[in-house]
């Protein structure tokens, strides 16, 4: 089964990516990052980030508790290359409906598009923001476990001080799973078109920014990684161009059976 659900999904601030700044080819930097719900989601969910940067890699772990168990949860770095956008973590204010809840539409303008799909295995582009089959699967209790060393945008450098994690998926229920019964469908997998995909799988569960300072050598205005093209890796839109490719109906049909134990 191989579901992908959209460069936006539900599904994860300024200056997270000091990160992927601070790198020089002889030395490696050590980030940390604290998750919560940021949101008031009242996902439960709390997740520690270390972050290495050696040369153009990143090595990135998650351990987090607190997850609707043996569900995967999408996550990704969200934000903008555009240093003259400011993006960060949604507070409650951006429930615009006042229903309890921040959904992926309500928490978009606040937390931008998805830049890099912090995928287990293939393609960290946005593209695969909701390849559900290959985002992190929380275990019986809850726990979610994560690490992956892939390769950082090129020419990224400074521009990733803008972006930061948004983790998704939360049982409003606490019935232990995805559902329909609490929140009903989601307005974001509607909206491209299809039907019973569980609002509680797309919504934001966590969010997070670079905390401290590097264990290493990390200039605090961050430092190029070089030049070149982060063209292809900026998301074109919540809805808008290959967002609504990727959101396939057989795809999201696939995703729905997986998330709600149809089929």
């Amino acid at each position: 089964m191989r579901p992908a659900v959209s460069a936006a999904l539900a599904v994860p601030t300024a200056a997270t990516l000091l990160v992927l700044g601070g790198t020089s080819a002889s030395a490696e930097d050590r980030y940390t990052m604290t998750l919560r719900d940021t949101m008031g989601n009242g996902s439960g969910a709390t997740a520690t980030v270390v972050m290495d940067i050696h040369d153009d890699e990143m090595t990135l772990k998650i351990t987090g508790r607190g997850f609707v168990p043996n569900a995967p949860h999408a996550q990704h770095f969200h934000g903008s290359f555009d240093v003259n956008k400011d993006f960060t973590c949604p507070t409650p204010a951006a429930d615009a409906d006042g229903d309890g809840q921040v959904t992926t539409e309500e928490g978009l303008p606040t937390y931008g598009d998805i830049i890099i799909s912090l995928t287990t295995e293939g393609d960290t582009s946005p593209k695969s923001g909701l390849a559900v089959d290959r985002m992190p699967v929380a275990d019986a209790k809850g726990h979610l476990t994560y690490e992956r060393t892939f390769p950082l945008p090129n020419g990224s450098g400074r521009k990733l001080r803008n972006l930061h994690v948004v983790q998704h998926g939360l049982d409003a229920n606490g019935n232990g799973k995805y559902d329909l019964g609490a929140l009903g469908e989601s307005s974001f997998a509607r909206s491209a078109g299809v039907k019973g995909i569980p609002e509680e799988a797309t919504n934001p569960a966590t969010c997070g920014t670079v905390s401290g300072a590097a264990v290493g050598a990390a200039p605090s205005g961050g430092v190029d990684t070089g030049g070149g093209s982060s063209d292809g890796l900026e998301a074109k839109g919540a809805l808008g161009g290959g967002a609504v490719a990727i959101l396939a109906a057989g795809a999201l049909v696939a995703c729905r059976r997986r998330l709600t134990g149809e089929g």
